[in-house]
């Protein structure tokens, strides 16, 4: 399996991932999340594509064709400089991590989280930090088992 940045040619695969994980979202919270729709646009990956605060890192086999990708990684760094109660640290936030629901338990997200990781000690930041909706029971077996913690809870009162 091959870890890299993902470029313009993986856009085919990602938003097949990407409608992957809303289906997943809609059928756990069908009241927050649309059906038949994806986070981003493809004009909007181009961009993110290309920038380098925001990488994005997919796994693919190594002779794969391009855009037949198993998973992918979503990453955002995050600095809360001069900050009144934060403090100074840089954070890498996985705005997403999907891999393939063909693909799943052959270790493909364990490699993608171990790359994201690599990649953030490199640059030097403090922690790695995402979300997982409470619907989404799998993932946070999935993340636990990779022995990440609770750093904050999400509460909510449905009026």
């Amino acid at each position: 399996m091959i870890l890299r940045r993902a470029t313009e040619f993986d856009i085919p695969g990602i938003d097949k991932l990407l409608s992957q994980v809303l289906d997943i979202h809609h059928a756990g919270r069908p009241d927050l999340f649309k059906s038949n729709t994806r986070k981003y646009t493809d004009e909007e990956i181009l961009q993110i594509i290309d920038d380098d605060e925001r990488p994005i890192f997919v796994a693919a086999e190594p002779h794969a064709a391009p855009g037949n990708i198993l998973g992918y990684a979503f990453c955002v760094h995050q600095h809360h400089a001069n900050d009144n109660i934060l403090t100074d640290i840089h954070t890498l936030y996985i705005d997403d991590l999907c891999v393939d629901e063909t693909t799943r338990g052959k270790h493909v997200g364990t490699a993608l989280y171990r790359h994201v990781l690599d990649y953030a000690r490199s640059r030097g930041f403090y922690n790695v930090t995402l979300n997982v909706w409470a619907c989404n029971e799998s993932a946070h077996r999935f993340y636990e088992h990779l022995g990440l913690t609770p750093q904050k809870y999400g509460l909510e009162q449905i009026l």
